[in-house]
This record gives C-alpha cells, structure tokens and sequence, in this order.
C-alpha cells in the first residue's frame, strides 16, 4: 500500500506555482549585480571608441590623455598585441552552400588596422577614478581616414560596395544552403498556387535593465573575472582562449544577472582589456557601461531581409517552402554569427505543418553596423514569422479561410512522432487541439462584432493568428551536482544560469520531487567556475530541461549512495533498503517492510560522521532537442487619425509540456510577449547612410513600456515531452514566437479592406499613417 503524499511536497513539487526564492531580496534592493561589486584599491576603465563607421587608423597618440591627472594606463590594440592577447573568439558559423568553411575575419580585441562600426573599441583608459578616466578618454587623439560605409545586408552584396575585409570578398562570411534545390523548383512548377513575399526582420537593440560591467583582478597568480553573463563555464574557456592560458588559469565569477535576451553570452573586447590592465597595474580594474555606450557596444538582434515562397496544391496543401535573402552580421562576428538565419530557420520554419520540402539560402554580410548575435529565440521567433505571414497571405490569396488552410496542413497527432524536412523529429503534440482550444478562448466566431463596435469609435481592428512551433534545448552536456553541507542544507550546483529567470524555485521543486529534501533548505549555486565540471549556460529555451535532467540523474545516485550509507546505520543489507521521497520530513530510506528507517537530510548527517557523504557531482549528455508549441491570437485596434496601433486582445494557449512551475511559465511567455510587441510596433533601430547610428538613446529608440503590454489569456494544453527526464519543452523564448506573427497578422488583417497585403516591423503610427493616408504600402 502506498504511504500518502506528504502535502508539503504537494506545495513544493513539480507541477505548484511556487514563488521564486530569490525575489525578497532582489525586492529589498539586495541583489549584487556586476556594478554593485568593489575591491579595494580599483582602479576604473573607460573604452575609447570610433566615431567613424568605417575608416583607416593612422594613429592613436594617447599622449595628452596619459598626462591628465589620475591616469594610470592607456592600452591599445598594439600593447595586446604585444602582450600576445588575442585575437577574439569566434562563434558558430556555417559552411557554404559548396562544402567549403565560411570566412571568418580576424577580429582583434582592439582594433589596430581600421574601425569597421560606429562604436569599435580602440583603446581603453585606466585612471583612479571613473571620471578621471572618461576625461582622459576624450583626450585621446585618433587619427582615421574614412571611408565609405555600408549598413544594409543586401546592399553590402552589391557590386561596388565598401570592403569590410581584405580576406572576405564580396563581404560575404557563408552561402549557406539547406534542402534538395532542384526538388522544391520541380514542386513550384508544378504547383497550383505560389505565394511570394518580400519580408524584413528588423533589428533591434538589445536592452536588458543591467548594462555589462566587469570586475578583473589578478589572485594566487592567476585571473578572477567577475561579470554578467549567461553561463560562467563556457565564459571561461572563451576568454581563456583569448589570453592564451588554461581554463584553469581563469575563474569567472557571475551574481545577479539584469537580463541579457542572448547577448551577455558572448566575450566582449572590454574583458580580455580589464584582465590585462589588472595584472599589468596589479590591482583590480573595474569597467561599467553607459546606457548610450550600450547601445553601440552591444550585441543587437534579428536584422534579416527575406523573400520567401510557399507553394500549394489547388485544395490548399502545402507542397514546398523556400526562404531566400540576407543576413547582417554587423561588422564582426559575435558568439552565434550566422545561426538564426540559417540552421535556426531550417529547423523552427516547418512549424506545425507538414510540408514536404524546404529550402532555405542565406548569403550572411558583413556590414559597418554593430554586431548582430543571439536575441531571444535566435532564429525561432523568425523562422515561424515566416511561415505564419505566408499561410494567411496564401488563404486570402486563395479565397481559402485562414483557420481552414491551417487545419488542412495541420501535422496531425496520429502523425507524430513525426520528421519533418528539416531533419528534426517532432516526438510529442497535438498542434490541432491547441489551434481549437485558442480560437474558443479568443472568442473568434464574435469577432466581427468586435469589429464592427471599433469601426464605430473610428478604430480599424484585425484579428492575427500565431502559431508557432520551436526546437529548443540544443544537443549539450550538463552538470548535476547536489552537495548536503554542513549547516543543514542543501546546495544544487549546475552550469546553467539564472539572468532573470528564476531557476531557484523550480530547480528545488525537482529536488523536492526527486528526493524529499525540504524546499527551504535547498540552494543554488551557478556562478562560479571554479565548481563546475560542465556547464553550457543558459540559452535556447535549455535550463529546465538540461539542469532538470541533470539532477535527475544525480538524484538517481544520490539514492544509490543513500542505499549503501542506510544499510550500514540500519544494520542491513543495501539491498533491503527502500527510499521514499514523499515521506512526512522529507525523503526516507528505510528497511523493506518494516517501520525502521533514517530520513535523507538525518543520513546525510550520519554519512558525514562516518567519514562518508551523499554528495554527487555528474554530468548528463542529452541528445534530442524538445519542441513547445501553441497558438497567439492577438486582436489589435489602429488609430485612423493617428496611425497608433494598440494590441487590445490577446489569447494565448501553449504547450510546454510538463510545467515545473506554472507561475514562472506565465511569467515567462509575457516577457516574451511584450518584447515581441515591441519589435512589432515601437522599435526600430535606424543607420544614417554614413553608419550613424541615428536611433541611440531611448529618446530616439521605443522600448515598450506598460501601455503597450494588454491583459494576457493564458493556458496550457500539455503534452510532456519524450525526450527528457521531466518531460519538459521549455519556455523562455515561446513568447516572441508567437507574438511577431500573430500581432503582424492582426495589423494586416486590420488594413486588408484598404488593399493592405503585407506591412514590414515595426508597424510605427509614422507608417501606419502613411499607409492609411497616402496609400503607402
């Protein structure tokens, strides 16, 4: 007979809305972010940096600058050079669409030969104070020659144009390919219906609440980096790489985190510069951003300019897709360079559907533009951007309905597992039931009324479908560790890392349902890298999945030990012993049908004595990626006088498969909503022809704000996922998924009965103005 389920574990384990551990002290301004952190005697460092997109160097006299009061150092890119630093990482990069590897140009960490973007570091001051050495960095003399400059992808693939590099011709990093090319023109040829469209991407300036800021300093003889990033021990060997010594030669350290969407992952020419400084002064050096040098400095997102085509039957079946365009890269190659516009597309633009045949070609460019790298979703958000403007493009083209042409192409769930032509199998879901369950929720059958009623206050109102399907949590490997320490408690240690999350809670929760452990007892530790075996950080929806299955297995061998330990305190043999984790004060060992028995947290107690412990500390190898899915419908009401679109409406049902904790889900998908909605209507990142960076400040850059953000439906359709422990899908990056589909449709459905068939992002009040009153499309 089963022994009944402690309702404490009820509270605290998988599946309860439990509030996230660490908002009281974050709440009470406790939190310790890269900015709150000194140490005595730091000095502090202020990047100098190019006010020309494009341009030769033919000095930097620093000579003015090393005199002004305070200043202890100004480093260049020669004095690296010369100290044998560099040069800069570079990321994931695709092969051609021939087979050869793409062209990867050499990025120094301070630039020496030319500045390539508004904003190209080219030397760093160190002075005693942080004003000190903002003063001397204005004094500081570069000498540049200009040359033309190049901002838009396509426009860097012309014939003509400025030459980034001498070693990539043509600006072109990879002429990538997926698919059988010939197969997928046979099927447009002999379709009954091709829809085709040119559609943006736009860029956007990733804009977390913390700017960067680093910490470098020199211990025991070798370099500690304190700094934000999203995952401590794939930052280590980064920067090791570039100071040319031993993983062990560095420790990374991470606090709180104030967000980062994709872009603390990568290394930054700042930290190589700080470690350098620090040993060569021998005292910690210490550098913050400014908000206006953020937005220069940091990695930005998206920016990919597509045609794209689907081909249909005469019924509306889907036969082919084909995705074809630019990609900018931005003037350097960050961490995730080409991905999302290139595998990332492949996999997330199939979405729910089944569609025989892809094909997507990407030419990725370098241009005189900040990098480009990850930004939430990474291609996910894009690829199913895509497919959802093509399918209710196709239905209006084909006098099908819209819900009609998504229910025909539906990939059934009878049919999954599925494969779909983009080598990735589909284990799970039943896309069908969550489009059903959306639209019942979102209340479309009384949509014209709704309608109507707007058209009456002088609003034009479009209804927009979103739905969406992502490949998350990439193959990795990932640490489990679970250490019982000394006073009581319980540390996880794992190499994800929570920038915001909120991994504590629901890491616990798999503690408490694995092994007992009391919820208030656990803590988590995941940034340093001195205590991690692996870890592949944060990123690509992965934490609760990588991390989750991780301890799961550690848990597994937390029990096993525990056997061995319980059998020698009950005077038995390890076989005898039985553990369970839903016992009244926590997981239990005890002898098989018997009343004698030891609690986990009392054994680990007892194994210490012994000399002995529970402690485990292992690495987990996933292999299958996991796919969440749902449906957005988002309503949305223009302004006909003023061209504002407002989102006033907004229904969402998703399936994550098994939610760990349904508070921090929800949480989740609004983040990403609003930040979808942002890039839907209010952000738009602008280059002058000369490569000024025109919209550099949020005077000029339209950030979302709380107005912009509607009341959300939300509700889960959960189908767990085969493919991990806990049978999760992930969640973080779902809400831009579905967002930028589903409010763009709205937007056109809004503007369809004045001949509208497409509008680019963002959908501005300047442009929705200019559609409604000049006819400009």
């Amino acid at each position: 007979m089963n022994a009944p389920i402690d309702p404490s574990r009820l509270k605290f384990g998988i599946g309860q809305p439990v509030s996230r551990k660490e908002d009281p002290v974050l709440l009470r301004g406790q939190g310790r972010y890269s900015d709150d952190l000194s140490l005595p005697g730091q000095a502090h460092a202020v990047m100098v940096r190019s006010p020309y997109a494009h341009g030769v160097i033919r000095g930097i006299d620093v000579a003015e600058a090393l005199a002004m009061p305070g200043v202890l150092a100004v480093i260049t890119g020669r004095d690296l050079e010369a100290a044998g630093i560099g040069p800069m990482p570079v990321g994931i990069t695709q092969k051609n669409r021939d087979g050869s590897p793409a062209r990867t140009p050499t990025q120094p960490v301070l630039t020496t030969d030319k500045v390539r973007f508004v904003g190209d570091p080219v030397a760093m001051v160190v002075a005693e104070t942080a004003k000190d050495a903002r003063d001397a960095a204005e004094a500081v003399v570069l000498d540049i020659d200009p040359l033309p400059a190049v901002t838009e992808a396509r426009d860097a693939a012309a014939e003509g144009a400025p030459i980034l590099y001498d070693d990539v011709p043509g600006n072109l990093v990879s002429d990538f390919h997926y698919g059988d090319a010939a197969a997928v023109e046979a099927a447009f040829a002999g379709a009954a219906h091709v829809t085709r469209m040119a559609i943006r991407n736009s860029r956007v300036v990733v804009s977390p609440m913390e700017p960067r800021s680093a910490l470098a300093t020199v211990e025991d003889g070798r370099y500690v980096l304190r700094m934000g990033s999203q995952g401590v021990f794939g930052m280590r060997g980064n920067i090791a790489k570039v100071m040319h010594v031993e993983n062990e030669g560095l420790r990374v350290l991470t606090g709180n985190v104030g967000g980062s969407f994709g872009m603390k992952s990568s290394v930054y020419p700042e930290y190589p510069a700080l470690l350098h400084a620090a040993k060569m002064l021998g005292r910690p050096v210490k550098w913050t951003d400014s908000r206006s040098e953020s937005f220069l400095s940091d990695s930005h997102g998206r920016d990919h300019d597509f045609e794209v085509s689907l081909a249909l039957d005469a019924e509306g079946h889907f036969l082919a897709l084909r995705v074809t365009g630019f990609a900018n890269l931005g003037a350097y190659l960050s961490n995730s360079t080409t991905l999302p516009a290139t595998m990332n597309t492949v996999k997330n633009v199939i979405s729910v559907y089944r569609t025989p045949l892809v094909e997507v070609s990407t030419r990725c460019m370098l241009t005189n533009t900040t990098p480009v790298g990850a930004y939430r979703g990474a291609g996910r958000p894009e690829g199913n951007y895509y497919m959802e403007r093509l399918v209710d493009t196709a239905a209006r083209e084909m006098g099908i309905d819209r819900v009609e042409l998504r229910r025909r192409n539906h990939i059934r769930a009878d049919q999954i597992p599925y494969k779909a032509p983009s080598g990735m199998h589909y284990d799970s879901g039943d896309f069908p039931a969550i489009l059903e369950e959306a639209l019942a929720a979102a209340d479309w059958d009384n949509f014209p009324a709704r309608r109507a009623e707007s058209r009456r206050r002088g609003k034009l109102r479009g209804i927009g479908i979103g739905h969406y399907l992502e490949v998350t949590a990439p193959p990795n490997k990932e640490m489990g560790g679970i250490r019982f320490d000394e006073d009581g408690g319980v540390t996880i240690l794992t190499g994800t890392l929570d920038y915001g999350q909120g991994h504590a809670s629901p890491f616990a929760q798999v503690l408490v349902d694995r092994l007992g452990i009391p919820f208030d007892r656990i803590r988590l530790q995941q940034g340093d890298s001195d205590l991690l075996i692996a870890g592949g950080g944060t990123g690509g929806s992965r934490s609760i999945m990588a991390s989750g299955q991780a301890l799961s297995t550690a848990s597994a061998q937390v029990i096993e030990k525990g056997r061995q330990l319980a059998g020698q305190v009950l005077e038995a043999s390890a076989e005898d012993i039985e553990f369970e984790p839903s016992s009244e004060n926590g997981g239990r060992f005890a002898i098989a049908g018997t009343d004698r028995g030891i609690g986990i947290m009392e054994l680990a107690t007892a194994a210490r004595g012994m000399g002995e412990s529970l402690d485990v500390s292992t690495t987990d190898q996933y292999e299958d990626s996991a796919f969440p899915n749902g449906c957005h419908i988002a309503e949305v009401e223009i302004d006909e006088d003023t061209g504002e679109a407002e989102v006033v409406r907004y229904t969402t049902v998703n399936d994550f498969g098994v939610l760990v904790n349904p508070m921090l889900v929800a949480g989740q998908a609004h983040g990403g909503i609003v930040q979808g909605i942002g890039q839907c209507l209010t952000e738009q990142t602008a280059y002058s022809e000369d490569g000024q960076l025109l919209s550099g400040s949020y005077m000029d850059y339209g950030l979302p704000r709380a107005a912009h953000a509607p009341f959300f439906g939300f509700a889960s359709h959960p189908v767990p996922a085969r493919t991990n422990a806990l049978g999760a899908k992930g969640c973080g990056e779902a809400g831009c998924a579905g967002s930028l589909p589903s409010v763009m449709n709205a937007i056109v459905d809004a503007l369809a009965e004045r001949g509208v068939t497409h509008v680019d992002m963002p959908a501005t009040p300047a442009k929705l103005w200019s559609i409604l009153h000049e006819g400009a499309a």
